[in-house]
C-alpha cells in the first residue's frame, strides 16, 4: 500500500547487503508500512522465502549495481536519509522525515560507504546497544516515519 500524503513517497534498500535473508525481511517490512519502492545497491537478490508477501511482485524493485548508479536515478525532489551508527547522524526520535525520501541501509559488518554517507543529504541513527540486524533497522526507520508524519 503506498501512503496516502499528497505528494509524498519514500522508497528504501541496502547497499551491499549481506545475507539474502536480511533482505526478504525487509521487503516485506517496506511493503506493510507503506514504502513506494524497494532496491539494492551491489549485491543483488532474487526472491527470498522470507519475503512472504513476495513484496518484490507488487512493488518497484530496482537494482543498481553501484552507488554511482543509484545516486544518478535517484527520483526528482528525493533526499536521501543514510542510516549509519555515526556521531555525525541525528537522533532518529528528533528527525523530521522529508516528504520525499530514499532511506539507505548499508550491511551489517561494513555499514554504509563513505560516498554513500558524503552524498546522503540527512543521516540518522537511533538508540541502541549493539548495532541492529538491518532488517530490523530499516523497520525501525520506517515505523518511525509513519507515528512522525514527514515535514512539509
Amino acid at each position: 500500500m503506498i501512503n496516502n500524503f499528497e505528494n509524498e513517497f519514500f522508497g528504501i534498500g541496502i547497499q551491499n547487503g549481506k545475507t539474502p535473508e536480511n533482505l526478504g525481511v525487509l521487503w516485506r517490512s517496506a511493503q506493510n508500512l507503506g514504502a513506494s519502492f524497494i532496491f539494492t545497491i551491489g549485491n543483488r537478490y532474487a526472491k527470498q522465502s522470507s519475503d512472504t508477501h513476495n513484496a518484490v511482485k507488487s512493488m518497484p524493485y530496482f537494482h543498481y549495481d553501484n552507488f554511482e548508479a543509484f545516486y544518478e536515478n535517484l527520483p526528482k525532489g528525493a533526499r536521501i536519509v543514510g542510516v549509519e551508527l555515526t556521531e555525525e547522524a541525528e537522533d532518529l526520535e528528533i528527525f523530521h522525515h522529508p516528504r520525499r525520501c530514499v532511506y539507505l541501509l548499508g550491511a551489517e559488518d561494513h555499514g554504509l560507504t563513505s560516498q554513500a554517507m558524503e552524498k546522503s543529504h540527512f543521516l540518522i541513527k537511533f538508540k541502541s546497544q549493539l548495532s541492529l540486524n538491518v532488517s530490523v533497522a530499516g523497520s525501525i526507520v520506517m515505523y518511525d516515519r509513519g507515528i512522525n508524519k514527514p515535514r512539509s
